[in-house]
């Protein structure tokens, strides 16, 4: 009977893979051209009659005036993205399949954890196996990680996925709020770009289902979103109102995926309802505090987008001057006022937020910093105030420099992007397990050209940090023991590692753009080292302190779906064949999902 068995076992594997290269025949993208230009056919995605989508069916208290139509015009060329890589040889080919192999394990390993444990549920918790529904209780996690299932070839996996999002409903939620920008950036934008790269319809279709949940968010007197918002209120059709208090990249950054989906369903609404914000805040761009920059806070109920004292390109506020050049990629540069807003807002940072840093090995590098202003100061060189912290988050900002400066011909942000990059890999080489932690301090240089190492201007920093003016070097060599800070930091208010993606984001970028091979060397020492640290039986955790030495940091039992979505994905694509999601045929959303350009 044993080989009549092992026969069966054959043939079924035989037919199983048969019904896997079909399906994936069927979806793959040997014509997307007729989807990045022109929108896609309604009958392959419009929901039927009996759907059931009620956010289809629920009426508008605050209709539009007037729709913004999408630019469908010609799109501009823009100069070459990516550099020109040489021929690899076998050696080199090797090594980099080998990097590229271990990422595809560690993400097969989260994602097989989450498929067994936690099938449908927003989060695994990565220590105990237990799950959790931070995000609305929609499959965070598995719609997250859609595209990097079809980029690693996990077919099987991303059509049992897929198969599993068609019953998702958009209308349930055990949450008395939902985050509005977090839920675009994850759930919508994960379905379109699984849609731009797997042409499969169901996709879409599921998209505009969330696509209309969120711009009833939209549905205010002033058409302005609600950012934290509950849906309960809206399908009772009760009246909504936008807030007074709103943070900026909440607002500012839902205008890539509404913009992607206007296009492939050839709908402007979408892309009018994000226009709408950008075009009210590009004149108050220059009338701030710290012209260029918007305040970290800003009024949706009022349209006040310049009124506040705090300016970061970092929490809370950097997605929308991410999407400002990557908007006007999506767009083929039809629209210049994101072009122009780039320009302005990278010119102010770079005069007020950039510091470089005091290390002992003289680093030509820079962090990206807070400026608070004091308007009521009459002296110029007191109105604005450094505050010279750093965050993992805020390592995007190499990436978008990099981006921006290959797209707008502006070499000088290619160049301040690397020693932004530089920045976060060395603060990752400066801890003991070669992680940065969440948020940090440093002392800045008197100025960015030169600078040299002083140890007493370190220590006197760590005291008028640490409120202890006039103290003595003992009480600064105190501080640093008990805070574990290596030289040149000066407090660390946030030691936590919650498996970010920001620093691997630039470093993939910044690769991609210059071609440099140290960059991926960097890489590599940061995925083993984070792996090193945070690995469990099951997946990845999040840990509690990344400073301290000789010991293994406490896990926080948390795995957020960026860890498969972005953080993994960008270790992968650095090693990957640089034509694999080309930055010249794809823009990323802030979740790292690619979407395709116009050609």
């Amino acid at each position: 009977m044993l080989p009549r068995i092992r026969s069966f076992v054959w043939a079924g594997a035989l037919l199983s893979i048969i019904a896997i290269y079909l399906w994936t025949s069927s979806h793959q993208p040997e014509n997307i051209s007729q989807y990045i230009n022109r929108p896609v056919d309604p009958s392959l995605w419009q929901a039927s009659s009996d759907d059931s989508d009620i956010w289809r069916t629920i009426a508008t208290d605050f209709p539009p005036t007037s729709i913004q139509t999408l630019p469908t015009g010609t799109a501009r060329s823009f100069p070459k993205v990516q550099a020109s890589f040489a021929p690899e040889t076998n050696s080199a080919r090797q090594v980099r399949q080998s990097r590229q192999d271990a990422v595809r394990r560690t993400f097969l390993k989260s994602w097989t954890s989450y498929r067994e444990n936690a099938w449908g549920w927003d989060e695994l918790k990565p220590l105990s196996g237990e799950r959790r529904n931070p995000f609305g209780g929609w499959a965070a996690s598995l719609i997250d990680a859609l595209d990097t299932l079809w980029i690693m070839d996990f077919k099987a996996e991303f059509a049992e996925a897929v198969d599993a999002i068609e019953v998702i409903d958009f209308s349930k939620t055990e949450l008395q709020e939902i985050n509005t920008f977090e839920t675009t950036i994850r759930h919508l934008g994960a379905l379109l770009s699984a849609f731009d790269l797997s042409q499969d319809h169901r996709l879409l279709k599921k998209a505009v289902q969330v696509g209309n949940m969120l711009y009833k968010a939209f549905d205010t007197p002033n058409r302005m979103p609600i950012t934290r918002w509950d849906i309960h209120a809206a399908m009772r059709q009760e009246r909504q109102e936008a807030r007074a208090g709103v943070l900026l990249a909440e607002i500012g950054s839902l205008s890539l995926e509404f913009t992607r989906l206007s296009q492939l369903t050839g709908d402007s609404k979408w892309f009018s309802a994000v226009q709408h914000i950008a075009d009210l805040m590009a004149p108050q761009q220059d009338t701030t505090e710290l012209p260029g920059l918007w305040p970290l806070s800003v009024n949706a109920k009022e349209l006040v987008f310049n009124s506040g004292s705090t300016f970061t390109l970092g929490a809370m506020a950097d997605s929308i001057y991410e999407y400002m050049p990557k908007m006007a990629a999506l767009l083929g540069r039809q629209l210049p006022m994101y072009e122009e807003m780039y320009t302005k807002a990278m010119d102010t940072a770079v005069k007020h937020n950039f510091f470089r840093p005091m290390t002992p090995t003289d680093e030509d590098i820079l962090v990206s910093g807070t400026v608070h202003t004091d308007s009521k100061n009459t002296e110029p060189d007191s109105r604005i105030k450094l505050d010279p912290q750093g965050q993992h988050l805020v390592c995007f900002l190499g990436g978008a420099m990099a981006l921006g400066g290959r797209l707008f011909g502006r070499d000088e942000d290619v160049t301040i992007a690397s020693k932004l990059t530089n920045g976060c890999i060395y603060a990752y080489n400066a801890f003991p397990h070669g992680i940065m932690p969440e948020k940090f301090h440093m002392l800045p240089c008197p100025s960015v050209q030169k600078c040299t190492w002083d140890e007493n201007s370190w220590k006197q920093a760590i005291l008028q940090r640490a409120k202890s003016e006039n103290g003595e070097d003992t009480e600064a060599d105190v501080i640093i023991r008990e805070e574990h800070l290596p030289k040149g930091f000066t407090k660390i208010p946030d030691r936590r590692y919650i498996l970010r993606p920001e620093a691997i984001e630039s470093v993939f970028i910044l690769y991609r753009v210059t071609g440099r091979a140290e960059l991926a060397d960097s890489a590599w020492d940061m995925f083993e080292a984070i792996n090193a640290t945070t690995a469990t039986s099951l997946a990845n955790t999040a840990v509690w302190d990344v400073t301290m030495p000789r010991e293994k940091p406490a896990a926080m039992d948390s795995m957020e779906s960026f860890w498969m979505s972005e953080t993994l994905k960008y270790f992968y694509l650095v090693f990957s064949e640089p034509s694999l999601i080309s930055l010249d045929k794809y823009v990323f959303n802030t979740e790292a999902h690619p979407f395709r350009r116009p050609v």
